[in-house]
C-alpha cells in the first residue's frame, strides 16, 4: 500500500496557534519579523521615506500574519519546552531572600511583561500582587500594554519587581531594548528588583555583547547584580538586579555597537537611548 505524505504547513500559516511549530520554523517568522519592524520603524521616522517601501513591508508584514502570528511565535518560542517558565527561577529567588515573610511591608507588586497566562504566579498569591501584561493580551486578566509607552510618570517607583522574561529579546530595536531597561529602572521603587532573562546565545554567541558588557551596561543604568544563572550548552540565562545608583562612566560605548568578539556570531545588541 503506497504512502501517503502529510501535506506541508508553511511557517508562516497562522490558522492554529499551536506549539507543534518547530523552533527553527518560529525563530524563522521571529527573525524576518524583527528584521521587517525595525525597516517599519526606521521609515517612520524620516520623513521623507518612501511611501511605496513602507507599503510593501507592511503588506510582507500582514502576509506574515501582523501582530497576531509574531505574538503567536513569540509564545511557542516561550514555551516550558523552549525555556519558558522562568517565574519558577524568580519564585525561588525572592523565597530565598526571605520576601515570601513580608507581611507587615504587605504583598509584593510584580509587574509581569510578556505575560502569556494570567496564573503564572498563582502559588504566591499570598505574598505577590501580580500585574500581567503583554502586547496582545490572551487573557482578561492579562492588562494590553505596550510596556514602552506605559506613562513613565505615572509608574515611577510604583513596582517592587518587574520581570522581563522573555520579552527584551523580541524588541526589534536595540536601543529600544535599553530604554526598556532604563524604563524599567525608572519604574521600581527604591531597592527594587528587575528580573532578567534571555536565551543564552543572546550573550554568550553575541558580537556585541558578553557577559561583562551586559554587566557594565547594567550597572550603568543603575542596577547591581543579585543572582545569576546559567549552564554551558543550556538554552537560557536569567538575572536578578537591585535598583541602585548608576555608574557614572561616559555613555558613548554604551550608545553604539562595538565588535566585542570575531567570528560566527549573532548580532544581538543591546544600547542605551
Amino acid at each position: 500500500m503506497p504512502r501517503t505524505r502529510k501535506k506541508k504547513i508553511p511557517v508562516t500559516n497562522t490558522d492554529k496557534a499551536s506549539s507543534s511549530s518547530t523552533p527553527t520554523s518560529s525563530r524563522t517568522v521571529i527573525r524576518r519579523f524583527h528584521v521587517l519592524l525595525k525597516k517599519q520603524r526606521q521609515l517612520k521616522n524620516v520623513s521623507s521615506a518612501n511611501a511605496e517601501v513602507l507599503g510593501e513591508i507592511e503588506h510582507e508584514i500582514d502576509e506574515l500574519g501582523g501582530l497576531a502570528a509574531y505574538q503567536r511565535m513569540s509564545s511557542i518560542g516561550q514555551g516550558n519546552d523552549r525555556g519558558g517558565g522562568s517565574e519558577k527561577v524568580l519564585i525561588q529567588w525572592l523565597i530565598h531572600m526571605g520576601l515570601r515573610k513580608r507581611e507587615t511591608q504587605g504583598k509584593l507588586r510584580l509587574l509581569e511583561v510578556g505575560a502569556l497566562k494570567p496564573d503564572n504566579y498563582r502559588t504566591c498569591m499570598s505574598w505577590i500582587d501580580t500585574t500581567p501584561m503583554d502586547l496582545r493580551s490572551r487573557h482578561p486578566s492579562i492588562v494590553e500594554q505596550d510596556f514602552l509607552l506605559m506613562d513613565e510618570d505615572e509608574n515611577r517607583g510604583k513596582w517592587d519587581t518587574i520581570s522581563l522574561s522573555l520579552v527584551v529579546n523580541f524588541v526589534p530595536d536595540p536601543r529600544d531594548r535599553g530604554r526598556m531597561l532604563c524604563l524599567a529602572h525608572s519604574m521600581l521603587a527604591p531597592d527594587g528588583l528587575l528580573f532578567l532573562a534571555l536565551p543564552l546565545p543572546c550573550v554568550e554567541n553575541s558580537r556585541y555583547l558578553t557577559f561583562d558588557k551586559l554587566q557594565s551596561l547594567m550597572n550603568v543604568i543603575g542596577f547591581t547584580e543579585v543572582q545569576q544563572k546559567w549552564k554551558k550548552g543550556g538554552k537560557m540565562a536569567y538575572w536578578l538586579y537591585r535598583k541602585s545608583e548608576g555608574d557614572y562612566k561616559p555613555l558613548d560605548e554604551y550608545r553604539k555597537k562595538n565588535v566585542c568578539r570575531q567570528g560566527d556570531r549573532n548580532n544581538f545588541a543591546i544600547l542605551l537611548p
